[in-house]
């Protein structure tokens, strides 16, 4: 049987048909590796569009669902009526990102503050464009433990928000929220101590808003 890239001519054939058979196989060969490097490059640039995709998706997706540790819209009908677990507190850490794409400072104006279930309150994100030109971003966020997203619900928020900032323009962004004090009621956060937000912020072309209807 024939293995195709090895020559198989025979010692008799003449020495000029045995040279346009190694080019041709030599061809054929060339031939292979270009189909395989351009397969390889296909594979590449589609793996590094869906990362860079896969992750405002994977969060708008959680903010629909919350699925991955969202947090949940507050209600003054929620808010009026909630007791606070005063014996109860729990220490909340804010993180801050930018995707790569986004010449951007973003950071969080305090590392913790503690909180207590029922209880509303108050922190600050800032962000700055420190280059000479306008920049729209978006931001996108999610809570860990996954499962307290639940609890944690948002009354003023900068998420899913068109964000314009002009040149070397700095801005201070708000987060107004609460722990529902029904995360009391859950056997598996009964020793949570701990939650951490996290947003992260991309760049947007005007007019590309993420936000969804009905959020803020």
């Amino acid at each position: 049987m024939e293995r195709r890239g090895m020559s198989t001519d025979p010692l008799w054939m003449d020495p000029h048909d045995r040279r346009r058979r190694q080019e041709e196989e030599e061809a054929f060969r060339q031939r292979q590796n270009k189909t395989v490097l351009s397969y390889l490059a296909a594979v590449v640039v589609g793996m590094a569009g869906l990362s860079y995709a896969s992750v405002p998706l994977y969060r708008l997706f959680c903010q629909v669902s919350g699925f991955g540790g969202t947090t949940q819209e507050a209600s003054s009908e929620k808010i009026e009526k909630m007791v606070p677990i005063k014996d109860r507190v729990i220490k909340v850490t804010f993180n801050a990102d930018v995707h790569a794409t986004l010449n951007w400072n973003f950071r969080p104006q305090q590392t913790e503050i503690y909180v207590v279930p029922g209880e509303t309150a108050l922190a600050f994100y800032k962000a700055k464009n420190p280059t000479d030109k306008p920049i729209i971003g978006v931001s996108t966020y999610n809570v860990v433990p996954f499962e307290a997203g639940q609890y944690f619900n948002k009354i003023q928020c900068f998420c899913f928000e068109e964000q314009r900032l002009n040149p070397h323009e700095e801005v201070d962004m708000p987060v107004f929220f609460y722990i529902d004090p029904e995360i009391d009621e859950n056997p598996n956060l009964l020793n949570v101590n701990l939650i951490t937000l996290s947003y992260t912020f991309y760049e947007a072309k005007e007019g590309s808003n993420l936000a969804l209807p009905g959020f803020k």
